[in-house]
């Protein structure tokens, strides 16, 4: 018997990754696309790291999802697949163990995998957000560049005792550690587009946060507590919470939650389910210089909406160089044009 897609949810043939993507995700993986042959460097780095060997341990040590195994957690797959028009359907395993976490993995046939801790906190249709979340980041093509990240970051700790070359690696790691936050925030916004449930969603990311007594728990009263770590007391919170990031591939849960509510709320949401989204078939038009110009928006947008004094002072000191490089370019050129006269 074989097990057919859920249509009665809205589905989104052709979709492009770039409908959900955070536009500092998206702007990176758009100049990635764009340098021939970097892809397939990224693979062959990703043969380093066995993706059979990676697949094969799984296969002996964890269960892999099917019609006769795991059903519910089956048809989720099934289901994604459908909705987001994946063009293969991937392999989900689930592994023994007590935290809550889920992956997906490999380059050329991805993968996902989820614990046994994540899978027992969630209810079905906070389970079906997260399988939607895995199934993004195999359509985004995340993986290929997380070899990157990971090998980069292996290295970084190899010359570790080259005070340079350890620098200047570590520069790029933190640049790439910035991009995979930002790939999960893209995610989370797959992960809505499945399940076209926000509560359930939202519910998810707070039990990542708090466990399963979700009857203790109100997702308002979080949703104020992100309201609270953003504005933070002053610059001196705002300078901890940057540090705090330096090794961290996810944001905390409250930023998550906060980010994918603002991103429901916005209207863009509501234009995917209506039919208004970016195709598949027009992913080769795309601008590399406007999708970096989103990028730097995006940031500026976000800037905007903080409430951190620390963001508060560098957005103004940025305004004022602004001002002041503004003002000396008007200056400049009404010399150039008093002197052309």
């Amino acid at each position: 018997m074989t097990t057919e897609p859920d249509r009665s949810r809205v589905r989104f043939p052709d979709i492009s990754s770039r409908a959900y993507e955070h536009p500092a995700d998206r702007g990176a993986l758009v100049a990635l696309r764009t340098l021939r042959g970097f892809d397939t460097v990224l693979k062959k780095m990703s043969g380093l790291f066995s993706e059979r060997s990676l697949r094969l341990h799984f296969l002996a040590g964890s269960v892999r999802v099917g019609e006769t195994q795991f059903r519910d957690v089956y048809q989720d797959v099934v289901d994604a697949v459908h909705i987001l028009d994946l063009p293969e359907r991937p392999e989900l395993y689930i592994i023994s163990d007590p935290n809550p976490r889920a992956m997906a993995i490999g380059v050329d046939r991805p993968f996902v995998v989820v614990s046994t801790g994540l899978f027992d906190l969630l209810d079905a249709e906070e389970r079906r957000f997260v399988i939607g979340h895995e199934v993004g980041h195999i359509l985004s093509g995340h993986a290929v560049y997380r070899t990157l990240l990971l090998a980069l970051t292996n290295l970084a700790l190899r010359v570790a005792w080259i005070p340079l070359g350890y620098m200047g690696l570590r520069a790029i790691v933190l640049a790439l550690e910035e991009w995979h936050r930002k790939s999960e925030l893209s995610c989370d916004r797959a992960g809505l587009l499945t399940s076209q449930d926000p509560d359930a969603a939202k519910r998810a990311l707070m039990k990542l946060a708090g466990g399963s007594r979700l009857g203790e728990m109100s997702v308002d009263a979080f949703l104020q507590q992100a309201r609270e770590y953003d504005a933070a007391e002053d610059a001196r919170d705002g300078l901890i919470k940057l540090l705090s990031l330096m090794g961290r591939t996810h944001p905390h849960a409250v930023v998550r939650l906060a980010e994918l509510d603002h991103w429901a709320a916005s209207g863009e949401y509501s234009r995917i389910l209506a039919g208004d989204y970016a195709r598949r078939s027009d992913d080769t038009s795309t601008s590399t210089s406007q999708e970096v110009r989103n990028a730097a928006k995006s940031y500026q947008e976000s800037w905007n909406r903080s409430a951190d004094p620390l963001i508060g002072v560098l957005r103004d000191v940025v305004n004022s160089v602004g001002d002041a490089g503004g003002k000396l370019f008007d200056n400049l050129s009404s010399r150039m044009r008093r002197g052309s006269d």
